[in-house]
């Protein structure tokens, strides 16, 4: 599943600087992920980054981007530039 920012964001910015695969962006009132690149830190940490550094609890799994630990690592891969035929 992607992340997803809620509006209750504070634009603190230190989500931002902690996404490996740099899918967090200032949107035009808060933070966004960008569910395309958001891969909840598989492959790179074992807890997603944004959600550890967050003060304000503000992020959630985006029930509208719903996807299995085996697709966020295919995502990672592929990303990554590590796709493999398996």
């Amino acid at each position: 599943m992607s992340l997803k920012i809620l509006d209750t964001c504070v634009n603190c910015d230190v989500c931002e600087p902690v996404c490996p695969n740099k899918a967090i962006a200032l949107g035009e009132e808060f933070y966004v992920i960008d569910p395309a690149l958001c891969t909840e830190c598989i492959g790179h940490h074992d807890e997603p980054q944004c959600i550890e550094v967050c003060p304000v609890e503000c992020i959630i799994v985006d029930p509208a981007h719903v996807e299995s630990h085996e697709q966020l690592d295919l995502k990672y891969r592929h990303l990554m530039g590590k796709e493999s035929a398996a």
